[in-house]
């Protein structure tokens, strides 16, 4: 999901404290602009640093372009609203995902990055004057798989095939590369472990101001490649695994003093993880993002104490074509489309391996600007139950009725007999 960003204000990062020591101060921009290429698969977090400005520029301004554009269309990013903007690494939840663009020392994060966000990212001054570049390709995959843990020679010979059939002889041989194997998600019981294979393209004739370190090299979506190119669409594989929690060293006798002293009790196990609490109306797309994480790391959710796996979102090692209401997407946040009353639990996040926070939901009904009662959907089941103890207290009180007046007839039918 992304929204094109409104003219307006000017989307300016923090200024450096005077204090500190000046990083950019001994490194120079390069003379020519060029546009270093990144590539990720959609819904991750993208951090794009400006690694270069001079030294008396206290805060910089992010440019965007679409690679097709021209240079007229360069254009300031804005906020949606022209609110502050937010540090998404302490926002556990966003509902509308409508402050996805955030500046932190510089570096420009975009949170849930989509395919509409590709393009090319310049930091400059409010001037206009251009530091440095990138040229972001964002590739949306449909689906992962479930692979073996370790899987067969056949399979193994099977992709070095399929590998020899696309590096054919032509002038730009796309393929997949894949990322390294992410550490396990958890510790103690069955993890996962994910990798991501994103469309790259090989080729002597890319254009000399979009290319990466290998100037032969480019992703597919850059703009170093030619639009009407064909391309192999990126996927995620994922993996069981399971690994044992790291030995933790005992805390110092100074610690326990101090944690005695506090009232806390000397069991280390009292130390708990963070906890955020997150209020939610139901039937509203809601997205949990783990705090502290980053693109690279191996993130994991509990609901309770049941994990949710990736690999049960798959059918047949597939995902499914009926999407899940509950998801994980590729950039490990937990969506729920929507969210209903009975997700309200305690949320566990994994980062690399070990416990990292909780987050406490309660999903709540909401009605809603312009809407009435009768169009909730629990609108009839409610008027049911009520009717039906409207019946039963009826009943109860006629019944009462008929007893009173049985008792008082034959109070009278006895008084009448003695006279």
């Amino acid at each position: 999901m992304a929204y094109d960003l409104a003219e307006g204000e000017l989307l300016v990062s923090y200024e450096a404290p005077e204090d500190q020591q000046d990083v950019f101060s001994s490194r120079a921009c390069p003379a020519f602009l060029v546009f270093r290429n990144a590539a990720y698969l959609a819904g991750a977090t993208v951090e794009l640093p400006c690694l270069c400005k001079p030294p008396q520029v206290q805060s910089v301004v992010w440019f965007f372009r679409k690679h097709q554009g021209s240079s007229e269309e360069t254009r300031a990013l804005t906020d949606h609203h022209g609110n502050k903007l937010l540090d998404t690494s302490q926002v556990p939840s966003s509902s509308d995902l409508q402050s996805r663009f955030s500046i932190r020392l510089f570096s420009l994060l975009i949170f849930r990055a989509g395919p509409r966000d590709s393009g090319l990212y310049i930091c400059g001054s409010t001037h206009k004057d251009f530091f440095f570049g990138y040229d972001l390709d964002i590739q949306e995959s449909h689906g992962f798989s479930f692979i073996p843990r370790f899987p067969p020679e056949s399979m193994k010979e099977k992709r070095r095939a399929e590998k020899g059939t696309v590096l054919s002889q032509v002038l730009y041989r796309p393929f997949t590369s894949f990322q390294p194997w992410s550490v396990c998600d958890r510790c103690g019981v069955p993890g996962e472990q994910v990798r991501v294979g994103l469309c790259y393209v090989h080729s002597q004739f890319l254009h000399v101001r979009y290319r990466r370190t290998n100037q032969t090299v480019a992703s597919c979506g850059s703009g170093a490649v030619p639009r009407d190119l064909g391309r192999i669409g990126p996927t995620m594989e994922v993996r069981s695994c399971q690994t044992a929690c790291p030995t933790e060293t005992p805390p110092s006798s100074k610690l326990l003093t101090f944690m005695a002293f506090l009232g806390y009790s000397s069991d280390s196990r009292t130390l708990k993880v963070p906890v955020f609490h997150v209020n939610h109306p139901a039937r509203r797309v809601l997205t949990l993002g783990c705090p502290g994480a980053r693109p690279d790391m191996a993130v994991a959710w509990d609901q309770g104490s049941k994990p949710i796996y990736r690999s049960e979102l798959s059918a047949g090692g597939n995902i499914s074509t009926t999407p899940h209401r509950v998801q994980i997407d590729a950039g490990h946040h937990l969506v729920f489309q929507p969210a209903q009353i009975h997700d309200s639990g305690v949320y566990t996040c994994w980062l690399q391996g070990r416990r990292s926070s909780e987050i406490h939901l309660l999903v709540y009904l909401h009605l809603g600007r312009g809407r009435s009662a009768l169009s909730h959907p629990e609108f009839p089941a409610a008027v049911t139950t009520v009717l039906k103890c409207y019946a039963v207290i009826t009943a109860l009180f006629l019944l009462l009725l008929f007893c009173r007046a049985g008792l008082k007839h034959f109070r009278d039918t006895a008084d009448t007999h003695v006279d």
